[in-house]
């Protein structure tokens, strides 16, 4: 047996080397082969973070995209139901499965749910949901288009012809909020603006005539726009007009001549009767806005009734109607022994039967006569397509968009 001495430095050496393997151990993190603790733990336990735009609370415009987002994970799928009809909402996954968007517009007054699934970094899938509500307008607001696009897409329109939005008898408080909603695009390009004839009525023309043969895509993106007083935009619309070629009439009272332009060039010239003293023909580009081969004509339709001695009603044949306050240009068998010679009509461009035939048979809606010397004053603005009556400064400046 060794001495008790002996044996307490044995132990102390054995010891010794026991702690040494230890340390050199640790080289590598002190792990064996070389494995760090953080390696060796398991995956991160936060959770996915779901987030909704929308949030919910106040009612949302309609308009306004459905945006789902998912933080630490991903998204698996998205549903957006409207509650009381259950019909679900398109929308796109984004492809790093980040972002669900809806891709239609939701409905006014409605209530929608929206339950979403993820998967978070930890691998749990979770369930999140919520929900939102849409305004419901006092009322809604249409865009009608004047002239209506199936009444012309066989014809063609005049290189006259303004692009009319009328919104019936809705007053728009906000004018530049809707006509920012509205587009029309020519090819080839060329410079036009808005004017706002009236609190319902907004017109576009050209700075000058269309060119011939014209292709305009008009849309109206007007859904979810606050028109103000409580009325919201009813729905979307987008319609094209073809312009076809160009007819120009030029009706001058000083010559009691109209020469009939087609394409540039002169191609007729008629004896004319315009607007006697006291009822003249209004002065300035007129468009063509409706045609009959007969028509019944009535002062009274603008206000001049009888026994007032202006008061008028008589039937005539190949009419095309210039301006809303009973301006013509049509056959008048009356009137022939004056055509070429004086003006004796209530304000409408007389032609004998043969002329008046052949010009029903070429001018048509969007075309333009051009009255010079009648001694009328000027065609108004608003007298329904007063629209070039305007220099263009004039014109771009009746635009609600500064």
């Amino acid at each position: 047996m060794l001495p008790k001495k002996i044996l307490l430095s044995v132990a102390g050496i054995l010891a010794g080397a026991l702690l040494l393997s230890a340390c050199s151990s640790d080289d590598n993190g002190g792990t064996p082969g070389g494995a760090s603790a953080s390696d060796s733990a398991s995956p991160s336990a936060t959770p996915v973070a779901v987030t909704f735009e929308p949030a919910g609370g106040a009612a949302v415009n309609p308009a306004t995209p459905v945006v789902v987002k998912a933080a630490n994970g991903k998204l698996v799928d998205v549903t957006v139901t409207n509650t009381a009809k259950g019909k679900t909402v398109a929308g796109k996954l984004a492809t790093d499965g980040l972002s669900w968007t809806s891709t239609e517009p939701l409905g006014y007054g409605s209530t929608y749910k929206i339950v979403a699934h993820a998967q978070g970094a930890d691998g749990k899938p979770i369930e999140q949901d919520n929900q939102i509500s849409t305004i419901a307008p006092k009322k809604q607001a249409n865009a009608n288009l004047i002239p209506a696009p199936a009444a012309v897409s066989s014809t063609g329109v005049g290189v006259g012809q303004p692009i009319v939005f009328s919104f019936g008898k809705i007053a728009v408080k906000n004018k530049a909020e809707v006509e920012k909603a509205l587009t029309v695009e020519s090819t080839p390009k060329q410079e036009g603006s808005w004017y706002w004839i009236d609190d319902s009525n907004v017109h576009y023309r050209p700075k000058d005539y269309w060119k011939a043969g014209t292709q305009l895509k008009v849309t109206a993106k007007i859904y979810g726009v606050d028109f103000g007083n409580g009325v919201f935009g009813a729905e979307d619309r987008t319609e094209t007009y073809k312009v076809h070629d160009s007819w120009i009439a030029k009706a001058d009272g000083n010559t009691e001549q109209m020469q009939i332009f087609h394409n540039g060039a002169m191609v007729k010239s008629m004896p004319i009767s315009m607007g006697k003293d006291a009822t003249p023909t209004h002065l300035g580009a007129h468009v063509i806005s409706d045609k009959q081969a007969n028509y019944t004509m009535d002062s009274c339709t603008y206000g001049v009734c009888p026994p007032d001695p202006k008061a008028y009603r008589s039937n005539e044949k190949f009419s095309e109607r210039i301006s809303n306050d009973g301006e013509f240009v049509h056959e008048n068998p009356n009137s022939v022994g004056q055509q070429g010679s004086s003006n004796v009509s209530h304000g409408c461009i007389n032609l004998n039967a043969a002329n008046a035939e052949w010009f029903f048979q070429n001018m048509g809606l969007g075309d333009v006569v051009e009255v010079t010397n009648s001694g009328g004053p000027q065609l108004p603005v608003w007298d329904l397509y007063g629209d070039w009556s305007k220099s263009w400064a004039d014109w771009q400046a009746g635009s609600a968009v500064k």
